[in-house]
Order: C-alpha cells, then structure tokens, then sequence
C-alpha cells in the first residue's frame, strides 16, 4: 500500500476510535450505540418537531418555535407558549445542550410540570438558563429558579459556544449538571428544602414541585434560545 494512502487509512482508523471512545464525538441529535443501550430516546432529530406541541394544546406553535441549523429555537417573541413533550416522566435523566445569544437572556427547562388544557403556561421545577457568566444566586443557570442556587465554581461555556446540562432525577433525589460538573443536589421537601421553597415565590402554591410525575417543558421566556441533543431515559429505580 502506498506510503499516502497507508497513513490516510491509519488516520482514518484512529479517528473512528476516538469517536468510539469519546461519546461527544456522536454527531448532534443522534443516539450512540451505548445510549440505545443504556435506554435513551432521542427527543429531538435536529429535523422535526414530532412529540413536542404547546402546552395545554394540541398544536405546535410554529410562529414562536423553529427549527434551524440543527436546533429546536425559540424565537424572541413575547407570549406564552411553553414547549412541551408529550409523555410525562417520573424518575428520569435529561440532557441537553442550548446557548442563549442575547447577554443575561432567560430560557430553561422545567420538570413536574402539571398539564391544564388551554393553559400555555404551568408551574413547574425550572432548571435555570441564563446568559450570566460569572453569576451565582438562584435565579442564575443551572439554579433550581428561585428555590436553590448553583455551586460557586458554576461556569458557562465560553460565548456562542453549546452548554451542556443535565438534570437527574431519581425518586425525591435530584441532580442539576453544567458542563460536566454536578453543581446542585437537593432532596424534594426535607428540611433545608422546605426552608427554601418557604423564601421563594413558590410558597404557597398547592401544585409546585408536589406531583413526581409531570410533564417536561421547554420554557418560552421572551428571549431567543437554542436547544439540541435533547435526550431522555426514564429510570426504574429510586434511592
């Protein structure tokens, strides 16, 4: 084999199992391998809106949500019309990537959301995306919004670079993940948790965080957001 075409065959070879090895190397908005084995659903192809519609309704608000560049975006519109996927979860692992272009725009994914015919908006427990680098306080990203802020060491990708985040959820056991880095943890409704929600705007709500089963919610705040590779596994055992 020419010396060329040798080096080309080997560089070919290493590639591919670097891809194998590194789970990043998986092109956006598809599954690995090990992901279908492991039990993942790949939520969005980076080419269709199937399975998600506005919440509260049966249609899919194309005027405020498209799809571009292999991204699911909200458009800067003003309005309620919260995104949601159309089964709704117990104990689970979400992930996700998105960037927020404009400087301290606000996005986020909410969980335990409670479904209301003809309501486009519900309460629910929101993983917090903001465009706040160095912003720490529980209203900034990867905060449970205005219950629990984030680490410190909380840090953004660097601008118009995708973020990584991740939520686990495992019976009242939940985990808020940046960028690779666990940056919150917290216990639904033992005592530091109450005390918490007792400071927050969620005080006296009777539905807020209190059903484990709801539904999965792309929040629509008035600023552009991009979200890709959003995948899901439901898990079947609790702590």
């Amino acid at each position: 084999m020419p010396r060329v075409l040798l080096m080309s065959f080997v560089s070919f070879i290493l590639l591919a199992a670097v891809r194998a090895a590194d789970p990043a190397a998986t092109p956006p908005n598809t599954l690995s391998d090990q992901e279908k084995k492991d039990g993942w659903t790949l939520l969005f192809d980076g080419k269709s809106t199937t399975g998600w519609r506005q919440l509260g309704t049966d249609k899919f608000p194309s005027e405020q949500w498209v799809v571009k560049d292999g991204a699911l975006v909200h458009l800067p519109v003003k309005g309620s019309h919260d995104l949601v996927w159309d089964k709704p979860v117990e104990s689970f692992e979400l992930s996700w990537e998105w960037i927020v272009p404009k400087a301290n725009g606000n996005s986020g994914i909410k969980y335990r959301v409670q479904e209301k015919k003809g309501a486009s908006f519900a309460l629910g427990c929101e993983y917090q995306m903001m465009n706040d680098p160095g912003v720490i306080g529980k209203d900034s990203t990867a905060s449970l919004y205005d219950v629990l802020p984030p680490a410190a060491t909380t840090k953004l990708a660097p601008e118009g670079q995708w973020n990584s985040s991740r939520v686990v959820a495992k019976g009242n056991h939940v985990e808020h993940w940046l960028n690779g880095q666990k940056v919150l943890e917290f216990e639904f409704w033992n005592d530091a948790f109450k005390a918490a929600v007792a400071k927050s705007k969620f005080k006296d709500s009777p539905v807020w965080a209190k059903d484990p089963k709801g539904f999965i919610v792309l929040t629509a705040h008035n600023d552009e957001a991009h979200f890709r590779n959003i995948k899901l596994r439901e898990l079947k055992e609790v702590r």
